[in-house]
């Protein structure tokens, strides 16, 4: 009995006629062994190009609207796709998220899923019929259309795959997996045949950008095998598996880093309880995501807070925080938007010693100050100043010989 499985093919594997093409013959040899699933994202820099066209009328259009405007950049892709794999013999249609009642929140350009159905995509499959459906966007109770954000496709497809119980995800790109760093900085970096669900978690939240983190957290959640692998060539890709492997051998999986990031800190803030909500609070509120949060020792019933921010958010929350200064009776508010985060990341981690020594040891020996530390379970994170952020990302991946 065939099984099921999603394919997902992001802008640059639909970037063309000839792409297109390409992907095609990809799915109709899938479709030789498998019922397939296609997800599909617009062609590469249409959704750049609609974005420029909303904001050659405001610098802040209204959201409906804007939404409304560039989630049309799928329906293309996914028509021409549908087409070319009719050309090719393949039966398909393309289907738009509200036509399979991809439900989200009300939360324009920041949409999150709340429900699929999962009966049409289904009867279509039984059909003989290739599903072709558009990433990236959803629906409101209302009927308004919505978009996820940077990189929603991913999350569309894991959603569906969820939602029919499909085998696996397949997210192809335009590089061949995931790596232990991005090869555009570190040359020598290696792709890796597979790496946890956990850890890829940790690598998408730090700045790796080949899966959309919020695709990786339903996958998780769902339990959906996810493969990363390219469009332009054959080969295995790397798979983001379920179980953890041998954590003796694995004992760094991957260097992420993060530019555009700013960095607040409250100086003498009252060290009183309830005081990082009376902080964060109101940045929560306006769906502001808070990343690496330090609360220094307190002196004299005073502290200093610090939290980054990714940096299109400086000027939302500078606001905020100048709101909210009187109920938290701080003494100056200073924002650094010259950092960039780099972190360290693996299982392994768990069970070895010398982790945080050894990464301290290779950024001191380049002369790279350290500015905020943060750990977690299988993660190392420092902000450092942007301007040696290749310089740290190289030194650590020599420093774990991690391509080897």
């Amino acid at each position: 009995m065939s099984e099921i499985i999603v394919q997902k093919f992001g802008g640059t594997s639909v970037g063309s006629d000839e792409r297109i093409n390409a992907v095609a013959n990809i799915i109709k040899k899938a479709t030789k062994e498998n019922k397939v699933i296609v997800v599909v994202s617009a062609m590469s820099g249409e959704t750049n190009r609609l974005i420029k066209l909303a904001k050659s009328f405001s610098d802040n259009p209204n959201r409906r609207e804007f939404d409304a405007l560039i989630s049309t950049g799928e329906k293309v892709s996914a028509s021409l796709l549908a087409m070319a794999l009719e050309a090719n013999g393949v039966k398909a249609k393309s289907f738009s998220a509200s036509q399979i009642s991809m439900k989200t929140t009300n939360h324009h350009s920041k949409a999150r899923i709340v429900d699929v159905d999962g009966k049409k995509i289904l009867s279509t499959l039984n059909e003989g019929i290739v599903p072709i459906i558009t990433g990236f966007q959803g629906i409101t109770e209302s009927g308004d259309v919505t978009t996820l954000g940077r990189g929603g496709s991913d999350t569309t497809a894991v959603a569906i795959a969820a939602q029919v119980d499909a085998t696996r995800c397949d997210i192809y790109t335009d590089v061949d997996g995931v790596y232990t760093t991005d090869p555009r900085v570190v040359p020598e970096a290696k792709k890796l045949d597979s790496i946890t669900m956990e850890e890829m978690l940790e690598m998408a939240g730090q700045g790796a950008k080949v899966v959309q983190i919020r695709a990786v957290e339903f996958a998780n959640k769902y339990k959906v095998p996810v493969r990363v692998l390219s469009s332009f060539e054959e080969g295995e890709g790397t798979l983001i598996s379920l179980k953890e492997g041998n954590m003796e051998n694995a004992l760094i999986s991957g260097i992420a880093f993060k530019k555009d990031q700013t960095k607040f800190t409250l100086h003498s803030v009252a060290d009183t309880p309830g005081i990082a909500h009376k902080i964060l609070g109101p940045v929560n509120d306006k769906d502001i995501s808070v990343d690496v949060i330090v609360q220094n020792v307190s002196v004299n019933g005073k502290t200093d807070f610090t939290f980054t921010v990714d940096s299109e958010e400086e000027e939302k929350v500078k606001s905020i925080l100048e709101n909210e200064k009187s109920g938290l009776d701080y003494a100056d508010l200073l924002i650094d938007a010259n950092i960039a985060k780099v972190s360290v990341v693996g299982a392994g981690m768990r069970s070895h010693a010398g982790i945080a020594s050894k990464a301290f040891e290779a950024l001191s020996s380049e002369g790279i100050n350290i500015q905020v530390i943060s750990t977690s379970e299988i993660k190392l994170t420092l902000v450092i100043e942007e301007k040696y952020l290749e310089l740290a990302v190289r030194s650590l991946h020599k420093a774990f010989n991690l391509e080897k």
